[in-house]
């Protein structure tokens, strides 16, 4: 009877231990496979590139964005930003903090003020282009020009870069972007416009940066 207890006792002891060492084994491994160090510069999902390092996607060869000659111009006037620009009837408006875009299919015109500094050739190459090219997709400076609007003198940064994914099928089209940099009286206003590539818009882009107006 004694020896059969103490068998018993044994078995116990025996299935304790191995318990424990498959919680040690356990816990050693949700150790290492937490997120990563704050700072260490890793993305929520540690695969994905940054969009900068995307490679420009092909352009189309009959790209959908031609803006249609008969497109009538609107007014919209910002209460918060002060400016003034006529855009297609009909576009779609979203505004997100001090920045509004009007977006029709592949094609958008975004207008950003807010409190800044004065804008120069000099600034724009140093700090605006470099900004771009990391958070742009396959960003590809074309020119960084001084030209002079309505509004009055800009700085105008033309470039290329991959369009967003489309939520549904995953397609990226090339674009080509026009931006506007201009400054008065302590605040930046930022015009920018977006086409595929190969689309002839060049007469209603005209219209846009011809009748913006600044606070």
């Amino acid at each position: 009877m004694r020896r059969i207890m103490m068998l018993a006792v044994a078995t116990l002891m025996g299935g304790a231990l191995l318990a424990a060492c498959s919680s040690g084994s356990s816990i050693g491994t949700a150790a290492t496979s937490g997120p990563a160090p704050s700072g260490s510069g890793s993305a929520a999902t540690p695969t994905e590139a940054p969009v900068s390092s995307e490679s420009p996607v092909p352009v189309e060869s009959n790209p959908p964005g031609d803006i249609p000659d008969n497109t009538v111009f609107v007014p919209y006037h910002s209460a918060k930003g002060g400016w003034t620009v006529t855009v297609p009837e009909g576009w779609s408006r979203t505004t997100t903090g001090t920045t509004v875009t009007f977006t029709d299919k592949l094609n958008t015109v975004q207008v950003d003020a807010r409190p800044g500094t004065s804008v120069t050739l000099a600034s724009a190459k140093k700090t605006d282009v470099p900004a771009l090219a990391r958070n742009s997709r396959a960003f590809k400076l074309t020119s960084v020009t001084e030209v002079t609007l309505p509004a009055g003198p800009a700085v105008l940064i033309t470039y290329q870069a991959n369009s967003d994914p489309n939520a549904v099928t995953g397609k990226q089209y090339r674009l080509d972007v026009l931006r506007y940099e201009l400054f008065h009286a302590g605040t930046r206003t930022t015009l920018t416009l977006l086409s595929p590539v190969g689309a002839d818009n060049v007469d209603p882009w005209r219209i846009v940066t011809q009748s913006l107006k600044t606070a």
